[in-house]
């Protein structure tokens, strides 16, 4: 058996805010409706969940607009780290995302969170690399980082 309900929140496989779903019974139940995630969808709720689509679009596009801004101005950027390293450029460690956050908010005036760069292989040798920058679900952007000698 399953349950319409409205959601309150998103939640990752089963929908956004304002979305209509089918959802097993014991779900709804004992877990979405308990916690405030999700409305019974009558007809009255399903007027609200419009509305609440509407502002969550609203919202997404103003969001994604302001990914955007941020980086056409970061992707023309490279920005420096300076690290210890040994012999032939081999780094003592390696260079997080926590570094390139900090990097691009002292050399950029952009903050960041840690979670939004999105690093393949952890950075251990000196030189210019591509890390990934995702501030949005739609807008994702390589920025260039020079790891040099301290």
């Amino acid at each position: 058996m399953s349950t319409k309900v409205i959601l309150r929140a998103d939640l990752a496989g089963v929908g956004k805010r304002g979305d209509i779903c089918e959802v097993a019974d014991g779900y709804a139940r004992n877990f979405l409706l308990p916690k405030g995630l999700a409305l019974p969808a009558s007809d009255g709720a399903v007027a609200q969940a419009r509305a609440m689509r509407r502002a969550r679009d609203l919202k997404d596009a103003k969001d994604r607009a302001s990914a955007e801004e941020i980086a056409r101005a970061l992707v023309a950027k490279t920005f420096t780290i300076k690290v210890r390293s040994g012999a032939q450029g081999r780094l003592f460690g390696s260079v997080t995302s926590a570094d390139v956050v900090d990097a691009v908010a002292s050399q950029g005036g952009v903050t960041l969170e840690r979670r939004q760069v999105v690093l393949g292989d952890a950075i251990k040798a000196l030189g210019t690399h591509s890390v990934t920058v995702k501030l949005h679900a739609d807008v994702q952007f390589p920025v260039s980082v020079e790891v040099v000698k301290k």
